[in-house]
């Protein structure tokens, strides 16, 4: 929660060595994972240039 982790990270994490994995693959895979975490007020922020960020709403 609250830290920043970059395409690339996500890339090197998530494929194995001397696999090819575009970005536009990681962004497929970032909005389906929203659709399924939004159930459980988790919310996937972008930080735009950056990569992406997890967030959780104030409770209330």
């Amino acid at each position: 929660m609250g830290r920043l982790v970059s395409k690339d990270q996500l890339v090197d994490h998530l494929c194995g060595w001397g696999e090819e994995v575009s970005h536009n693959a990681i962004e497929v895979y970032v909005h389906r994972l929203r659709k399924k975490l939004e159930a459980g007020g988790v919310k996937i922020a972008t930080v735009r240039g950056l990569g992406y960020c997890l967030e959780r709403p104030p409770a209330e």
